[in-house]
């Protein structure tokens, strides 16, 4: 009956859209990439080598205008729901658990979103919705390593040393690309993520996202949702879910429940490149 809902709301959907185009503290290995100079990151022109909140995140990277972190906040929240609606088998294979969802829809949000990239992206359905302007991943001031991976402010030889990649699990894109902005799940905003940390055994920590949605951008609700991939379990693949945020708050799993008592509950946290330098 799930499935069956699914398909009926993006056969309804599809009129009305234009088509256009849980990760554990141990980062996965990446392929390397040859290392580029400062000089050849950063075009010519580019601002001074600032970070004006001291939080590891270049101004130049950064959104500065509304409507550019508008645009971010919303193509990232669609990327993340529409998983939920699409059929495992056509996902981005990448997406296997919350941190890989969280890198997925983080770079596709700051691409150009022309009928080019619909084909490729391979989604069910993609609406007409402004994209980013300030511009196009991976043509971005740090190319394709927008994830910082180090502690400490920013500074110019970070573009050459490998502080920043294209790999970050769950607790280096909290500790190092995003911000707390409450433990109250009600001061949330569209595009903002939630950061829980379980221990499991005598040595091993997880970290685990959920993104917070709003109001769907899919099926128009009064209610408010999120959602995060599983990861998997042993050798059960992880799942997409989708729950309102009432039902979050009422999850089985105390551990789960977004409240400002509950120690496994880091708080709302917003991506560094949303944040205003001004």
């Amino acid at each position: 009956m799930q499935r069956q809902r699914k398909i009926r709301i993006l056969a309804m959907l599809a009129t009305a859209v234009a088509l256009a185009g849980c990760s554990r503290t141990r980062d996965q290995a990446v392929q390397p990439r040859p290392s580029l100079s400062a000089e050849q990151k950063v075009p010519v022109g580019a601002p001074a080598f600032t970070d004006s909140a001291q939080d590891g995140t270049p101004d130049f990277l950064r959104l500065d205008t509304e409507q550019d972190r508008a645009a971010f906040r919303r193509w990232f929240t669609f990327l993340a729901e529409v998983q939920y609606f699409n059929s495992p088998g056509k996902r981005p294979p990448e997406i296997v658990d919350c941190s890989s969802l969280l890198r997925y829809c983080y770079r596709e949000a700051l691409r150009q979103h022309d009928s080019q990239w619909a084909l490729q992206a391979h989604l069910p359905l993609a609406p007409a919705l402004a994209s980013v302007k300030k511009y196009n991943y991976p043509h971005t001031p740090l190319h394709a390593e927008l994830f910082r991976i180090r502690s400490g402010p920013f500074k110019r030889s970070d573009l050459s040393d490998g502080s920043f990649a294209q790999f970050a699990n769950a607790e280096t894109l909290q500790r190092f690309n995003t911000f707390r902005v409450s433990r109250d799940i009600h001061r949330a905003q569209p595009g903002d993520l939630l950061f829980f940390r379980r221990a499991e055994g005598e040595d091993q920590i997880s970290f685990h996202s959920m993104i917070f949605l709003g109001h769907s951008l899919i099926q128009p609700s009064p209610s408010q949702y999120v959602v995060y991939d599983t990861g998997a379990d042993g050798s059960k693949s992880g799942e997409i879910k989708l729950l309102s945020i009432r039902n979050l708050l009422q999850f089985p799993d105390t551990q789960w429940r977004p409240y400002a008592t509950n120690r496994q509950f880091l708080g709302v946290f917003r991506w560094n490149i949303l944040r205003n330098p001004t």
